[in-house]
């Protein structure tokens, strides 16, 4: 197994000063919302993932918490919005996120339908479908609104009825609200979120955009910026020069710890080789994001939970202590998962 190199001096600073802003070292935070609110947006396509996304920020927390600030408080939703990936927002934040990261998605969009079989035609009349269903009859999970489809006809196998419900995300009308038995439901923007407030102009949401990125990313760039949020390096620029100036926090490197599947940590900047040095294979070829183990602020090995038990598979050696700290903090993660017994 071969370890990584040691930082620079330089690189050491910059980790160290990420980590703070990812809320990975000092101060914890105690609510899911603040959690969230810092990152501003976590990729949410794996459920566990994203769920342990705040364990490792927080104290005092389980991951029942978000499912309650998801379902009870709605304080967080869930949608598509940067790069087309599924992220876990503050509900708040989702009224200016949405128009500014979504637009440049909506032609792939429609591309996928035709390509999963789904006409033009018939991608309108599921879309009105859907949202009929969770304007009428409340948020409703992904069966429920197969069932829909198919009693009107509207293919909606393979990957038809995700492209549909990104569809309806897209023009603003579906969000991902509520935890029911179990499995995430779609619910009505209007409904679940109300009235919505009033817009901002472009150049006061790309201002906001930068702020609020940097806070749980700095030191950052704007090709940083334009690789998160997928929009433009053009745009980027322009929301470092509207957003107000965010300084990097000066910062510790943690202590052992692991993270979830697709933390942003791995996927907050244009280059993730500050954190994973040699072990680049923790990101494989076809985009999964494999949970992970810190040491010394960088990636030293994968995990696993067969049988719903953390299995560590070092990478490189990991000395007694730091391995002690991991074990420690895998007793946490099926504590927060609700596993123990």
């Amino acid at each position: 197994m071969r370890g990584v190199a040691k930082w620079t001096d330089e690189e050491r600073a910059t980790a160290a000063a990420r980590l703070r802003s990812q809320l990975l070292s000092g101060p914890p935070a105690s609510a899911v919302k603040d959690v969230v609110g810092r990152l501003l947006a976590v990729q949410a396509q794996d459920p566990r993932g994203f769920r342990l996304a705040v364990r490792c920020r927080s104290t005092g927390l389980t991951a029942a918490d978000v499912d309650q600030a998801l379902s009870d408080q709605r304080s967080v939703v869930v949608t598509w919005l940067n790069r087309g990936t599924l992220h876990l927002v503050r509900a708040e934040d989702y009224w200016w996120l949405h128009p500014l990261t979504t637009p440049q998605l909506v032609t792939t969009s429609e591309r996928r339908l035709r390509q999963e079989g789904v006409s033009p035609q018939q991608a309108e009349r599921g879309i009105a479908i859907v949202v009929e269903a969770v304007a009428t009859d409340g948020p409703q999970t992904r069966h429920q609104l197969r069932s829909r489809l198919d009693a009107e006809g509207i293919p909606n196998r393979g990957q038809a009825l995700v492209h549909l419900l990104l569809a309806a995300s897209l023009r603003g009308h579906l969000v991902r609200g509520p935890v029911v038995d179990g499995e995430h439901a779609f619910a009505s923007v209007a409904a679940w979120l109300g009235a919505a407030p009033p817009p901002l102009d472009r150049d006061a949401a790309l201002g906001r955009l930068a702020e609020r990125y940097l806070a749980g990313h700095a030191p950052a760039e704007p090709r940083d910026l334009a690789k998160w949020a997928g929009i433009t390096l053009g745009d980027a620029r322009r929301a470092f020069e509207h957003g107000a100036d965010v300084q990097a926090p000066q910062g510790e490197v943690p202590p052992p710890r692991l993270l979830g599947a697709f933390d942003p940590l791995l996927h907050g900047w244009a280059s993730r080789e500050l954190f994973v040095g040699h072990h680049a294979g923790v990101v494989t070829s076809n985009g999964v994001f494999r949970p992970v183990a810190l040491v010394d602020g960088r990636v030293v090995a994968t995990w696993s939970m067969p049988g719903g038990r953390v299995e560590l598979t070092p990478l490189e050696p990991v000395a007694a202590e730091a391995r002690a700290a991991l074990d420690a903090d895998a007793a946490d993660v099926e504590r927060y998962l609700g596993l123990q017994t």
